[in-house]
């Protein structure tokens, strides 16, 4: 790909939650001018946007939704680069996968990719998940999972893991979408994420650890986990932006540790 310009000015959706915000703030500090999607940009949740250092006069943001390409369109004009954050996180259950998780996700990502030909953006990067990796019972066991591993699709649907289908979708679609359309699109797979919120509301992996800390859980599985730090999260994406050579798919992930070890330390943080 043709080098980026650092400084230039960029797109993040979904730059209201979690990660979105972190990588808003690291992007700003960084002297790019920003473009945010949020739903309704003069919702007091994203009040803390407007408060980050920079935000004042180097982050504009736009009412947007991802299954609305106009909105999209108008966003993403004019930048260089865009980073797509934001993503549908389904509910434990579900009453209609296809049209609360799956289109939004796989659908909402086409029209951003869409958007960014029209707009003549230099690179995409995705923000997809390990979601997208280690769901495959076929994996040989003990083989390490790597960038060439996938989430089986049919496996996905047949225990109902439509978090887990709707990341799988997006991001296959968006690689291939690259590849046909002449794209520039690179893919990131963080791990589980955690670390502080800069936003008012409670993201889905932090209610996670509000719940065992709150109201325990009656037991859970001891397995292995991956975790990886949200500000690592937004390092990783802007360095395979910056990255000439990036390109393809990387995972994100920093630590491994056993759910026991989690609450311990969980635990001796309450003493």
């Amino acid at each position: 790909m043709a080098t980026v310009a650092r400084k230039g000015k960029v797109c993040v959706t979904g730059a209201g939650g979690f990660i979105g915000s972190w990588v808003v703030k690291l992007l700003l500090s960084r002297d790019y001018i920003v473009h945010g999607t949020v739903r309704e940009p003069g919702d007091a949740k994203y009040a803390h946007l407007r408060k980050l250092e920079k935000g004042t006069e180097n982050l504009e943001l736009f009412k947007a939704d991802l299954l609305d390409y106009e909105s999209l369109r108008s966003a993403i004009a004019g930048c260089e680069g865009v980073f797509h954050v934001a993503s549908p996180v389904p509910s434990t259950t579900s009453s209609n996968p296809e049209t609360e998780v799956i289109e939004p996700a796989v659908k909402g990502t086409l029209n951003v990719l869409e958007a960014c030909l029209e707009a003549k953006v230099k690179r995409v990067v995705v923000v997809s998940s390990v979601a997208a990796v280690v769901f495959n019972p076929s994996w040989p066991q003990g083989q390490v999972m790597d960038e060439s591993c996938w989430s089986d699709k049919e496996y996905c649907k047949a225990t109902k893991n439509w978090y887990f289908l709707s990341k799988t979708e997006a991001e296959s679609e968006a690689l291939e979408f690259g590849k046909r359309r002449g794209l520039d699109v690179v893919t990131v797979c963080p791990s589980f994420v955690m670390g502080p919120i800069l936003q008012p509301t409670v993201n889905a992996s932090t209610l996670v650890i509000l719940k065992l800390l709150k109201e325990g859980y009656e037991s859970v599985e001891n397995r292995v986990r991956t975790i990886v730090d949200v500000r690592d999260v937004g390092e990783a994406l802007l360095l395979v932006y910056e990255k000439g050579e990036a390109e393809g798919r990387y995972i994100c992930t920093a630590h491994t540790v056993e759910t026991r070890e989690m609450v311990d330390i969980l635990k001796s943080l309450l003493k």
